[in-house]
């Protein structure tokens, strides 16, 4: 479990893929401190598992279905990527909470200066629709982001100087992947309707604040 807020850039040192996965070295340097082979790191959004800790590096192990799903699979040495070690009971809850279950990869469509801070524009597969809310939260590369317009194709973040700065949202350019994963809220309340665990069916009024509460939300 993450929050989504980056602790520190970390580059890809070694990056090693074969059919039935692939083999990652992060160079890093603030997240190392405490860091124990079998401790969960997010790269770049993606939940990883150090196997080897080393004093400027580590390494991960990615498998074949994460390959398939994220954008380590269009990866370089030498790219920089946004690092997070997971929430420890009692840290504070500074954006919200990441998983590190890549949902699908958007690319970037526009970067635009918006006062001091940015605005950038991500297109997103058709899929994932149904849980991209206006104003709900959303984790791009493992940084906790929140939606500021939603078309049909794509969706907007404004972003702040220095979530700018200290993550490698300033390295993108028009076109380059990144990996998205929705609020797991969305999942959840998907599920609780696909099972059909309702109490009686939605009115012709539609989904209401007062149905929900009366199902227990």
């Amino acid at each position: 479990m993450f929050t989504g807020i980056i602790e520190e850039l970390g580059v890809i040192q070694e990056l090693s893929i074969a059919a039935e996965g692939a083999k990652i070295a992060l160079a890093a340097k603030q997240i190392l401190a405490g860091l124990k082979i079998g401790d969960s790191v997010s790269v770049n959004g993606v939940c990883l598992t150090a196997t080897q800790v080393y004093a400027t590096s580590f390494l991960c192990d990615v498998s074949a279905e994460t390959l398939r799903l994220s954008s380590f699979k269009l990866a370089k040495p030498g790219a920089k990527v946004n690092l997070e070690r997971s929430l420890m009971v009692g840290d504070r809850l500074d954006g919200h909470f990441v998983l590190g279950h890549v949902d699908g990869i958007g690319t970037l469509v526009s970067k635009t200066a918006s006062g001091e801070g940015y605005v950038l524009s991500f297109g997103y597969p058709e899929e994932l629709s149904r849980y991209l809310v206006y104003k709900g939260s959303i984790a791009i590369n493992g940084i906790s982001l929140t939606i500021a317009s939603l078309e049909k194709s794509a969706f907007s973040v404004a972003v702040i100087p220095h979530t700018f700065e200290v993550t490698n949202l300033r390295e993108l350019r028009a076109g380059d992947p990144v990996n998205i994963e929705v609020d797991v809220l969305g999942r959840y309340f998907e599920r609780f309707f696909q099972l059909g665990l309702l109490k009686k069916e939605i009115s012709g009024a539609g989904l209401t604040a007062e149905y929900l509460k009366n199902q227990g939300f």
